[in-house]
């Protein structure tokens, strides 16, 4: 395998992991955590969703959490909108540096979920990047789901090559592939990769990775060892819990301070502190009441 010498982390916490999380966060404890995550340095936070809040309900506090957020210059400080309205939400605050569109590979679970198709999903995102695009807002396109689907088991890598297609003839040029389930193998991660690494030469692709069945760092360093520049991660691994068939998948995100760790040992350069990381975790587990899902210790 072959590594890269520099990769970045994104922490995706303090929207990925409060939004699943099963007890309301007040807001002043939400910007406490996202100000001890920038003394941290990483580069990108995701601060909060522009979701509805209704359907979102844990971050209904969105612009007031962009509001009162200690900012650190040289981080990027990033929100959730998986629709257009989400979006003009986002960018009227005048406060979010970058926007993340969403959407899925699987046909069923975006109509379960997102009561979209997949051609509707794709249509929303080319608006949201547009509009970002005249706002002069960064964005990025989330691809969940990306591998394996709870309702229709293993996405054929053609199919997930042709989303990635249908997104860079939009003009879009920055995404990720969410391996949402923890269910995704090493091979089709690496061999999508190698394809997207080939064809889009002008594409950035990062990797969001879920650890279910204990493959998640194989399938991170599958990911990284085929040309993904980034990788995220949720503090203390809370939250990413996917709409399941039964419920709620027993395990979500990977904990950054792994990642971190497991990074910053295999000599690829994080720009991150390993114990200052950990000490976050700490911190951020006492703040939120909350026991760490991390497997390593500084």
């Amino acid at each position: 395998m072959e590594f890269p010498k520099r990769i970045k982390v994104i922490e995706v916490g303090p929207r990925d992991g409060l939004q699943s999380l099963n007890k309301w966060i007040p807001t002043k404890d939400k910007i406490k955590m996202i100000n001890l995550l920038s003394i941290a340095n990483f580069p990108v936070i995701e601060v909060s969703s522009f979701a509805h809040p209704k359907v979102v309900p844990m971050l209904n506090d969105a612009e007031k959490v962009f509001e009162q957020i200690n900012r650190h210059t040289g981080i990027v400080y990033r929100a959730l909108s998986p629709n257009l309205k989400g979006t003009f939400r986002a960018v009227e605050t005048g406060m979010v540096d970058e926007i993340l569109g969403l959407l899925t590979v699987s046909e069923t679970y975006s109509l379960k979920n997102q009561n979209m198709t997949l051609d509707d999903a794709i249509n929303e995102a080319s608006k949201s990047f547009k509009l970002c695009e005249k706002s002069d807002v960064n964005f990025v396109m989330a691809i969940g789901v990306a591998f394996y689907c709870p309702y229709d088991g293993v996405i054929s890598n053609e199919k997930i090559l042709s989303v990635v297609e249908r997104l860079y003839n939009k003009g879009i040029r920055k995404v990720y592939l969410a391996a949402s389930t923890g269910m995704e193998n090493p091979s089709n991660i690496n061999y999508v990769f190698n394809k997207i690494r080939d064809k889009f030469l002008d594409l950035v692709c990062g990797f969001h990775v879920h650890d279910r069945i204990g493959m998640a760092a194989i399938n991170m360093f599958s990911a990284l060892d085929a040309g993904a520049t980034s990788v995220e991660g949720s503090i203390c691994g809370i939250g990413g819990g996917i709409a399941m068939p039964h419920g709620t998948g027993d395990y979500g995100n990977l904990p950054t301070e792994d990642i971190v760790t497991m990074l910053n040992r295999s000599n690829i350069e994080t720009q991150l502190d390993t114990k200052l990381v950990h000490e976050t975790a700490e911190k951020i587990s006492s703040l939120l009441k909350i026991n760490s899902n991390s497997r390593t210790n500084i």
